[in-house]
């Protein structure tokens, strides 16, 4: 377990500004992470094997995107007991999101709401700092695995997104255990566009034929999900409708909807909530998705994991493997080792 328990720092980290948190957070696990310092906040990974699509995760509990948007952590991250990691959301080009601030805390409600806009530092920078993790090295036989999101530039028109898309899954490709292409965040204006049915069927065809152009070229086929459901059967099944692993969908991303946090500090803030108050939301949503995609196509559940209890009933809901974002600020690392511990009980009956 680690040596500096959250629970000291969390008020340090909670009087400052959320995104001097954050950044604070970010530049000091970046230094820390290739020293023996690991120990004060680095927890073990609970070994529970689980295969889907195709990739082996040491657990099944993950880090969603969001973050680390520049992949400046992986090592760092993988220390505290992650089965996987997603970082980015990754642009083509660097840009600076949306004006501060863009980050707010609703501790009464164990919540965030965040405006960030895809701020990242562009594909160059990020795919340099994928290819100096050491992490798949440090993992003995069974390393974590490395997801990696991406999306489009807010200048570049929405005519024009599937370039973006393409541009950066050519870049991230070689790199990654899975790709994430990422069109549901609310903070990218126009940006969730691309889930209607047309929009969404163009996008996927496109990535669908780079994904195996590249697949030749590298010699691996990685697996693609996608923050959305509709349309995906074509491209993740074979003609007898069986998933074949090739695409999955991540459930789910922010709300707008502020009903569970009605009158609190900062709740009338513009962006995506995420937090304890969308956990009933996710969970159901999963539900109708894995009704709807049958029992053998990948999930991933996101949205509201703030306990051991909550990550279970992510699994009970349909999601295959979990992620957690605002319960790792909330509790720190010691979540990812309890969630990880519950989910391995449950399946064990």
């Amino acid at each position: 377990m680690s040596l500096l328990p959250y629970a000291v720092t969390r008020p340090f980290l909670f009087g400052l500004d959320p995104e001097a948190a954050h950044e604070l957070t970010l530049k000091s696990i970046a230094r820390l992470q290739h020293s023996p310092l690991t120990c004060l906040y680095g927890e073990p990974r609970v070994h529970d094997p689980y295969t889907l699509a195709g990739l082996q995760f040491p657990n099944r509990v993950g880090l969603a995107a969001g973050l680390d948007k520049n992949a400046r952590c992986i090592d760092g991250l993988a220390a505290m007991g992650f089965g996987f990691v997603e970082v980015g959301t990754v642009t083509p080009k660097a840009q600076a999101g949306n004006p501060k601030p863009r980050m707010f805390r609703l501790p009464k409600a164990n919540a965030l709401i965040n405006r960030l806009g895809f701020n990242n530092d562009g594909l160059d920078t990020f795919v340099a700092n994928v290819q100096r993790a050491r992490f798949r090295s440090q993992g003995g036989a069974s390393p974590m695995l490395l997801g990696l999101n991406i999306g489009k530039n807010a200048s570049t028109p929405m005519e024009r997104a599937t370039e973006d898309y393409l541009t950066c899954l050519d870049c991230v490709y070689p790199h990654a255990d899975y790709v994430t292409v990422n069109i549901s965040s609310p903070n990218t204006q126009n940006l969730r566009s691309l889930q209607s049915d047309d929009a969404l069927d163009a996008l996927l065809g496109a990535v669908a034929e780079r994904r195996e152009l590249l697949a030749q070229r590298h010699g691996r086929r990685i697996p693609v999900f996608v923050k959305i459901a509709t349309t995906l059967m074509r491209y993740g099944a074979d003609g007898g409708g069986q998933a074949t692993g090739a695409m999955g969908v991540i459930a789910t991303n922010t709300t707008l909807s502020r009903t569970a946090v009605e009158g609190l500090p900062h709740a009338q803030e513009a962006g995506g909530l995420s937090g304890a108050p969308v956990l009933l939301a996710s969970n159901r949503v999963i539900r109708q998705w894995r009704a709807g995609l049958g029992k053998s196509f990948p999930i991933i559940g996101v949205g509201g994991v703030l306990s051991a209890d909550d990550a279970v009933s992510k699994i009970q809901s349909g999601a295959n493997v979990v992620q957690i974002y605002t319960g790792l600020i909330y509790h720190g690392p010691s979540l990812v080792w309890a969630s990880a511990r519950a989910i391995q009980a449950h399946a064990e009956g």
